[in-house]
Formats: C-alpha cells, structure tokens, sequence
C-alpha cells in the first residue's frame, strides 16, 4: 500500500516524488520507457532558473538520483488503468498497486514530421522548442514549420536572434492569430513559405540545409538553414485514464494550476495537463503542487 503513485518520471513526476517524500510519504513512480522525458534529449539547458548551463541527461539523472535518495521506489511498467474506491487502483502490464492518491504525470510527446533521421538529427538542429533551443541559433538562419500560434510565437522569437527565418506552412493561410502574422511580415528577416512541406533534412552530423517541396507544383526548393523548429502540436498520452478522468478535446487531462482533476485525490501534473506554458520550470512547479495537494488529501 502506497501513499502516492505518480504515472510518469519526467521532470514534473520526479519533482512531485522529491516533494511527497520529503513530507514522510511512501512513494511509488511508474514509468514506461526511461527516466527524464523528453528532457533528457536535449543538448543543453540555460533557461532553468539557478542553473546557467546543464545537459538535459545530467539535469534529468540529478532528479533521478535526488528521488531515489529519499526513498522513492521506481519500476519501468506500462501504466494500463487506474480506478477510484476505498482505496485506489493503478494496473500495469506487471500488477495491481494500491495507493491513497494518484499523480499523473505522462508528459506528452512532440508531434514529429515524420522526416528520415529526424529523430537521429534532434540536439543536431532539429528542435522542438524554440525558447528551449533558440539562442543557439544566434545569427544563423532556421526554419520553423507549422501554422498555429506556436510556430508563429516561434517564428516571432527566434526573428530577435536568428540571421533568417523561414516559416513553412502547408496551406496558405495560418491557423493562428492574425495579429501575430502582421507582426512577422513586418520583419524583414522573415520569409513565409507557404503551401510547402518540408520533405528532406540535408547535412550528415548536423542540419545544413532543408528540402522544401511546394504542394501545388511540387517544384523542390533547398533552404540553408542551421535548424529547424517543428511546431506541429504535441500528442499526449492519457487515452488510459479517459474511463475515469476528464480529458479535453486534444487529449489532456482538465486540470487547473491546483493540478486537481474531476477526481477527488487524483492531480495531473505537467505536460499531460491543460496549461498554456510547458517549460521545465512550470513542470517542476506543477510537481510539488500536485504532491503536497496529495499530501493535504492524504492527510
């Protein structure tokens, strides 16, 4: 019997074990694949608060090592449900536990392109995240692919740093804000390339260039870029928890900044949840939240 089972050891499942268990909770973290999410890909860190430069796999290893020292318990089972009573239910692939409150945590993943090598070329100039990433780019040109508000706010960002910014859309109109779209055909180091995707990533070790195929005519247009900022949605992972949680329409569990889902007891934490900012620092703010609300339930 657990006090709190968190579902997922990214940055916002291991900071809420770091919380519970330093409230006197026994603590189980389930994960899938490895410790650190996403995170643990990335090259380099410098947007952390108190850190001014880190690797993505020593800052992931660090909340790793600092849970397991306080006593967290960790095993690597696919999470298949969870279910609310007297006591409550996690089942994996593995076994049943049982707990008196659950925190999600499952992160949710960027949706790729699709691109050969595109997932051998992330740290090597493709990127996900452009606040993350961007002022490695300072002065060189990049491309950000996508037409909702994230590839605009991305386009917008790295116009302050970049010698040149290719925005790609498929169609020829942007799903988002108008507004934003005035402001990047103000800048003049900003081209749009619309009705385009992007077929081809061009270099060996690094991103050197980009393949961009017009949809219309189907003409082959290489771009010089450094890198290039895929901003086509992320895809999360809690279809599990739909029996018993709420989700939106996109698939995130419906939880404010008290990280509080429709169910007494049980809280989403980071990524998996609805926000609008998903950075490490609100991951890490969402996870000892989440944890001394369990905390207080627990009681």
């Amino acid at each position: 019997m657990y006090d709190i089972i968190i579902i997922g050891a990214g940055t916002a499942g291991l900071s809420a074990a770091i919380y519970g268990l330093r409230a006197g909770k026994k603590v189980l973290v389930l994960e899938q694949l490895s410790y650190g999410g996403q995170i643990i890909n990335t090259p380099e860190i410098e947007n952390y608060p108190g850190i001014k430069n880190i690797s993505g796999f020593d800052f992931a290893t660090g909340l790793y090592e600092q849970a397991t020292a306080l006593g967290a318990e960790v095993k690597y089972e696919q999470v298949t449900g969870i279910a609310d009573g007297a006591e409550k239910q996690v089942t994996t692939t593995e076994a049943t536990y049982s707990c008196k409150a659950i925190i999600i945590a499952t992160g949710a993943k960027n949706r790729p392109l699709g691109l050969d090598r595109e997932a051998e070329l992330v740290g090597g100039g493709v990127s996900y995240c452009a606040t993350c990433d961007g002022a490695f780019y300072k002065k060189r040109p990049v491309a950000v692919n996508g037409g909702g508000n994230t590839a605009l706010e991305d386009a917008l960002f790295l116009s302050n740093y970049c010698s040149k910014v290719y925005l790609i859309h498929r169609r020829d109109e942007f799903r988002g804000e108008v507004k934003q779209v005035e402001q990047l055909k103000a800048k003049e180091n900003v081209e749009f390339v619309l009705n385009a995707t992007v077929t081809a990533l061009l270099g060996e070790d690094q991103v050197e260039g980009i393949e961009v195929t017009d949809k219309i005519t189907g003409e082959k247009r290489t771009l010089q870029v450094d890198g290039l900022f895929i901003a086509i949605g992320q895809m999360p992972e809690n279809a599990v928890f739909a029996p018993l949680i709420q989700l939106d329409s996109a698939g995130y569990v419906v939880a404010g900044e008290d990280c509080k889902t429709n169910v007494e007891g049980i809280y989403a934490a980071g990524d998996c949840r609805t926000k609008t900012v998903r950075q490490l620092t609100t991951a890490a703010a969402d996870g000892a939240v989440a944890a001394l609300a369990a905390c207080a339930y627990i009681g």
